[in-house]
């Protein structure tokens, strides 16, 4: 019954890739079309090669500003005039920045899509960056670093983490910014990363729903057609020199619990055919933290009462450079060092003992099952198709990744659990808690909406 199971997942994820169609445009915009009629409306999205990591010492942050200001209006609309439209559209709206791309959605009834088209076409071209609301909106964006990194402990833990893992390679920097830069920013740079980046030869629009993909090829040349290609910026690589040695920090912030997170080295995926090491990594991850029989919350939360949550993660389809990340919360009495200790015991007995068949069938089945459901969400393949495509993993190439990860076998999770968990590519943050202030409560934040 399983391998019966496991196979229709298998075929049903296949088959949720075999849709999509492509267009480029003759100024370099590449279109992504998934067909998807169970609903009558249409994900829209945007995406710009450029996040984070293309920032540069002393502006840091500047690509989430500029994502804040694509919002403050173009030559033909006014500040917020953007957001009215979309919602008169009967739609809903938004962006996000990473790491490595920057990226702006609607979801609108389907015969909606060409308006969206003619608004994004437009910030793309002509956006007024003015000095006025870029002082306002800069306030924003620091007041929202406070609130979700320097009031929120396991971000500030993060965030100095990826600043200690990170010698040279610009993952050091976080997406919102050091403090600092945002103090210091002008409309002048955000204006400059504007011009630097935001052109139609570094993105993508991805369109997934109940639309034809001949319509909106016909759409996309009207609107985004026009739009003139750049020369852009040259990419130098920025590859990171070697750890020879186990990295410890300590974070002070005011906490209930201490919290811990252990970060290693590992590779990411560049060639999608031949490598074998990012899958098996990526089943590892699985193992450790894939489902509720997982072996961390198993042994560490409900078996030996050690921690109240733990984790593990991995992505190797990333830009830059991977890390492998085990993290957890030690349960009242117990401590960080002894979490640390149990963590790597976790990875060690992997390493030692290997993992079973049954064990490493649940995890692929979890894989290609969370695959399938993404089927459900016109937002989720478009999500899918859109960070894949950001780290040079093409939609076509979305099947093979899954039959990949179906191919890994015990003996290779083995062996990347043997290979890459030393202390010399390893960094370790701990949350040192200190008392919260009187009648104060930690802060829990969740994402805002611009």
């Amino acid at each position: 019954m399983k391998i019966r199971l496991f196979a229709a997942l298998a075929l049903a994820a296949g088959a949720a890739w075999a849709n999509p169609h492509e267009k480029t445009l003759a100024n370099g915009l590449r279109i992504i079309v998934q067909e998807d009629r169970r609903a009558p409306t249409a994900v829209h999205m945007v995406w710009y090669r450029a996040g984070s990591m293309d920032e540069t010492d002393g502006t840091s942050g500047v690509a989430h500003v500029l994502e804040h200001m694509m919002f403050k209006g173009t030559r033909t609309l006014k500040p917020g005039e953007f957001n009215k439209r979309v919602a008169a559209a009967g739609g809903r709206d938004n962006a996000f920045t990473s790491l490595d791309y920057t990226a702006y959605f609607q979801q609108v009834p389907a015969q909606r899509l060409g308006e969206m088209m003619a608004l994004e076409a437009d910030r793309m071209a002509n956006l007024v960056l003015d000095a006025g609301e870029f002082e306002q909106e800069i306030k924003v964006v620091m007041e929202e670093r406070r609130l979700r990194t320097e009031d929120n402990p396991q971000s500030l833990v993060h965030e100095k983490q990826m600043a200690a893992a990170f010698q040279a390679h610009p993952y050091r920097r976080p997406i919102i910014g050091w403090m600092n830069d945002l103090e210091n920013m002008t409309a002048a740079d955000a204006r400059d990363w504007y011009r630097r980046w935001y052109a139609p030869n570094n993105a993508y629009v991805i369109v997934v729903g109940d639309v034809s993909k001949d319509e909106v090829f016909r759409l996309a040349d009207k609107h985004y057609g026009k739009v003139p290609r750049r020369a852009l910026p040259e990419r130098k690589p920025q590859a990171e020199p070697a750890q020879v040695g186990v990295k410890r920090l300590s974070v002070k912030a005011p906490a209930k619990l201490p919290y811990l997170s252990l970060a290693w080295k590992a590779p990411a995926l560049r060639d999608l055919h031949n490598e074998r090491e990012p899958y098996a990594l990526e089943m590892l991850a699985g193992v450790l933290d894939g489902h509720e029989a997982a072996r961390l919350s198993k042994n560490l939360v409900r078996g030996a009462k050690l921690a109240v949550s733990v984790g593990a993660g991995y992505d190797a389809t990333v830009r830059g450079e991977a890390l492998f990340v085990v993290s957890g919360t030690p349960a009242e009495g117990r401590g960080v060092a002894e979490l640390e200790t149990a963590l790597r015991g976790e990875i060690a007995r992997v390493a030692n003992e290997g993992v079973g068949a049954d064990e490493l069938e649940r995890v692929r089945v979890q894989l290609i099952a969370a695959q399938v459901y993404k089927r459900d969400s016109m937002m989720a393949q478009a999500m899918e198709i859109g960070r894949l495509e950001a780290a040079g993993v093409r939609w076509r190439d979305i099947g093979t990744l899954i039959e990949k990860l179906r191919g890994v076998t015990a003996a290779e999770v083995q062996a990347v659990a043997k290979k890459y968990f030393g202390d010399d590519s390893l960094t370790v943050a701990a949350l040192d808690p200190q008392p919260l202030p009187e009648g104060g409560k930690q802060k829990s934040v969740s994402a805002g909406r611009h």
